[in-house]
């Protein structure tokens, strides 16, 4: 028997991403699930592997997201049974504490094989439960912008009703963020370049905006938004390129939680200006699987839902990438399997 999947080509490239039919995993052996995957999601990471950014081995099943529902289980499984609707984990063996220092070889789509099939048999903590009343599109959002998003403002942070956030732009992490610190009672100062984007960060909750075209020193209207101190945390994505704004947004002791690279990968930083604020710029990673089920419980307590603004099949992956290109989402982009 087989399964449809899709696979990275050599070189690797959008116009080389092509569906194909690989083996059926079988029945699961002791200790592992059988997983009839039902959805993935789009993430920058899952991008720069397809696009070639991120070398990878010719061949590879991207997407690092994937939730769908148990079949099987095999003997000793313990935390699962068959009808779960279950989300996969970024870093499979990361399951609590710090990362093991061989984490990112093992993760789906990049290291190992990922979720752009229909079906999986993997161990059983490979897997959480998804939050409850989540459909599977839904749930596999929170594999690694929702858990992403969660570490920076609840595990690296303390994030409070007290605390002011800034988050940058508009994609899966950033929502998440503002979502999150919401939810905590959190004041949120939100940027983008699209007027009609920042009306839809508005609705979902943001109190203050600012479009960084129009207002290049965004820096500066943070400061002026936050009673002139700074905020207490930035979830910075840009990278090199906006790092140096998010530190003088930040207070005197305040928290850059570094996540993306879509400004820059590299670049100058000024030293002097992260010593004397006393500034904490952490980079991270994703999360571990004990955080996920933390995040997890703190989506059901709150009801939070993600934003998902497409729908592609997967074998219109490619062209789910090119939506992502452009910049024309808003949150997550799904991909039903």
């Amino acid at each position: 028997m087989t399964i449809a999947a899709v696979r990275t080509g050599s070189p690797a490239s959008l116009d080389n991403l092509l569906p194909t039919t690989i083996d059926d995993p079988g029945a699961p052996g002791p200790g592992q699930i059988r997983v009839k995957l039902a959805a993935s999601s789009l993430n920058y990471h899952d991008f720069a592997v397809v696009s070639g950014m991120i070398p990878a081995a010719a061949g590879r099943i991207p997407m690092s997201d994937g939730a769908g529902t148990v079949e099987a289980v095999g003997d000793g499984v313990t935390q699962f049974q068959a009808g779960d609707l279950v989300v996969s984990t970024f870093f499979p063996d990361w399951i609590d504490g710090t990362p093991p220092g061989t984490a990112f070889r093992g993760v789906p789509g990049d290291g190992i094989d990922g979720y752009a099939r229909e079906a999986v048999v993997t161990p059983e903590h490979w897997f959480t439960r998804a939050p409850i009343g989540y459909n599977a599109a839904e749930a596999a959002t929170l594999t690694c912008a929702g858990l992403t998003a969660w570490r920076a403002l609840f595990v690296d942070n303390a994030i409070c009703p007290s605390s002011t956030v800034l988050i940058q732009g508009s994609g899966g992490v950033s929502i998440f963020a503002l979502q999150f610190a919401k939810a905590a009672g959190a004041t949120v100062i939100a940027t983008s370049s699209s007027d009609d984007k920042l009306a839809k960060l508005k609705a979902l909750g943001a109190d203050h905006l600012i479009n960084y075209k129009e207002t290049p020193a965004w820096a500066m209207k943070a400061l002026e938004l936050s009673g002139g101190t700074g905020v207490d945390c930035v979830v910075e994505i840009g990278g090199a390129g906006t790092l140096d704004q998010s530190m003088m947004a930040t207070r005197v002791g305040g928290h850059v939680a570094l996540i993306g690279v879509l400004a820059g990968f590299a670049g100058p930083v000024q030293t002097a200006l992260l010593m004397a604020k006393n500034l904490r710029v952490q980079g991270l990673t994703v999360g571990s699987r004990a955080q996920q089920l933390g995040m997890i419980r703190g989506i059901e307590a709150n009801g939070i839902k993600p934003v998902i603004s497409d729908h592609f099949p997967l074998a219109n992956l490619a062209d789910a990438f090119r939506r992502q290109a452009a910049n024309k989402h808003f949150g997550k982009i799904a991909v039903d399997i």
